[in-house]
């Protein structure tokens, strides 16, 4: 049986989505998982994958793996990180308003690589794009220009990435009107 197969089987069977496997040299076998929105979990509540899910996973990867007779020397099964790649239909759909970074096949005004906020639009996808000034001066010129989008099909995607949003401890900036004056209580 195709080891991609029995990766794919087994990890839906659980309730996840695979959202890529890949093998190394040295026997090497990379399964990332995710969470399905909206489903419930024994390993605990939330969006995120657990450590609890990957044992998980792992545990019944490594039965489902010895009775396909699929040959590998070590098994690591993770979540697909911060920067999630969008692979299927589906993911582009699931993340649509995500800020994602994008790399074309062929280049497009001399780049290939773009950043901004997905959206669909009626046949394919539209990248409402992120201003990245480099200095104080672009940044003024940036924010006086109007909002620019790039349209294109998934076809012409060579990879796509989530932008990772990092809050540390929930010290993201608040708004104004919430920020109290030293001192106050």
């Amino acid at each position: 049986m195709d080891w991609r197969l029995a990766v794919d089987r087994t990890v839906t069977a659980l309730g996840y989505e695979l959202v890529d496997a890949e093998r190394s040299a040295g026997g090497l076998l990379r399964v990332f998982i995710d969470r399905v929105p909206g489903r419930a979990y024994d390993t605990g509540g939330g969006e995120f994958v657990t450590v609890d899910d990957c044992e998980q996973v792992t545990r019944q990867l490594q039965f489902a793996l010895q009775v396909d007779g699929v040959d590998y020397a070590r098994l690591e099964v993770s979540s697909p990180g911060l920067d999630r790649p969008l692979r299927k239909p589906a993911d582009w759909q699931r993340f649509a308003g995500s800020e994602v970074d994008v790399t074309l096949r062929a280049p497009f005004q001399g780049r290939k690589k773009w950043r901004g906020r997905l959206a669909p639009r009626d046949s394919g996808w539209r990248l409402l794009l992120t201003a990245q000034p480099e200095t104080k001066v672009k940044a003024k010129v940036a924010a006086e220009q109007t909002e620019q989008a790039l349209d294109f099909e998934l076809d012409e995607v060579r990879e796509a990435r989530l932008v990772p949003q990092v809050d540390f401890k929930g010290r993201r900036a608040r708004p104004a009107a919430a920020v109290m004056p030293r001192g106050e209580v």
